[in-house]
């Protein structure tokens, strides 16, 4: 695989909370849940240390194991939480989480997870990509973001409204009914949308965190397969650009309502090596 990718955090003095990792024939990419002034955790550790800590784990199993990779992902949080269920309180909530993707590349198909509302395209050269997001945490959300999205952003009445709704959705996360994220518990990975295809039947490959999807989603810039022609010829970096220049001209949110100005933005494109040899 060729695998060409650009990250950028939401605000340039602030860490970046997604993750992105890739090796001859695997590909992670993690989006941190960001937690908001106001909102207690009961971890220690932030966010960052938890995505950057769990995609450099899966990303060593998937070079290492040719198992299952819901099974991957099950070790790869059990591990994670082994690190601090010693020193930090995981039983009450608030502990780091992030959404997850991971690509595998065999010699005959692809194996593919997504966990959590990060993008998934698959470029089969037909009339549209298949596009893969796990859409649970949008059909709980949709509900509780009326006033937020009714409210300017920068202002307090919208920091306070955030604060809420982040609150109010960690009553739902990883929960029957609600929505599932890589936290603490190992059994999540078992809700994850999992699929294999044949390799000969993709063309190219994409993996968006939320905050590059939005240039679909929510700022209607492009169409996905637009979006993968863009990544194809100038580069992820384009696609962070447009993004951008979107989020700068409505910097409170009036025509586009969202939870903050700016979010961390990975993307990644790849193409398949069989495919870079014309076979």
């Amino acid at each position: 695989m060729r695998v060409a990718f650009a990250s950028e955090p939401a605000y340039p003095d602030r860490p970046n909370e997604d993750f992105i990792g890739a090796t001859a024939d695997a590909v992670v990419l993690l989006d941190g849940a960001s937690i908001p002034p106001g909102v207690t955790s009961s971890c220690s550790h932030s966010v960052r240390w938890y995505s950057h800590t769990l995609g450099s784990t899966l990303l060593a199993e998937m070079t290492q194991s040719a198992g299952p990779l819901p099974e991957l992902l099950a070790q790869g949080i059990k591990h994670v939480t082994s690190l601090h269920d010693f020193t930090c309180d995981l039983a009450h909530g608030g502990s780091p989480s992030a959404t997850v993707i991971m690509l595998r590349h065999t010699a005959d198909h692809l194996d593919w997870l997504v966990l959590g509302d990060s993008t998934l395209i698959l470029d089969t050269r037909t009339s549209e990509p298949i596009v893969i997001c796990d859409d649970r945490l949008e059909q709980v959300a949709a509900p509780h973001r009326v006033r937020l999205d009714s409210l300017r952003g920068g202002t307090h009445e919208h920091a306070e409204a955030r604060r809420e709704y982040v609150e109010t959705l960690g009553t739902y996360r990883n929960r029957d009914g609600g929505f599932w994220v890589a936290s603490t518990d190992p059994l999540a990975a078992d809700q994850a949308l999992t699929g294999t295809i044949p390799t000969n039947q993709v063309h190219a490959a994409a993996l968006l965190t939320d905050g590059a999807a939005d240039a679909v989603n929510r700022y209607h810039l492009t169409t996905w397969q637009q979006l993968l022609n863009v990544l194809a010829q100038d580069g992820p970096a384009e696609l962070m650009r447009r993004v951008r220049t979107a989020e700068r001209v409505d910097p409170h949110g009036e025509r586009w309502p969202r939870s903050k100005t700016h979010d961390d933005a990975t993307a990644a494109h790849i193409e398949l090596a069989s495919r870079q040899a014309g076979s």
